[in-house]
């Protein structure tokens, strides 16, 4: 199912690697890395709680395990790696949570 919060997959595979980049590569990704982006966006423009998820997307957990590992920042200065894929394909939404 598509929802007004789903980016292309052509816009994905420009942020594909930035989102990859955070993750220790030890054993092949069984999930759809796009797919929990969208949750995320979803998240992001809906202001639902995370288990109130669609069920057409992963599993709450999961999106939400992803959620905080791209929301963490080095430092104050910086963006964290969200902010960054937000920002580079012209997403609007807070990333606060």
């Amino acid at each position: 199912m598509s929802y007004p919060s789903d980016i292309s997959r052509e816009q994905f595979e420009k942020i594909r690697p930035i989102l990859e980049s955070t993750r220790k590569k030890t054993r092949p990704r069984e999930i759809d890395l796009y797919a929990i982006f969208c949750a995320i966006l979803y998240i992001l423009k809906s202001g639902c709680q995370w288990r109130m998820l669609p069920k057409d997307f992963p599993q709450w957990q999961i999106c939400y395990y992803y959620f905080k590992i791209w929301s963490q920042k080095k430092d104050d200065r910086s963006d964290s790696t969200l902010e960054i894929v937000l920002k580079k394909n012209d997403c609007r939404g807070s990333t606060k949570q």
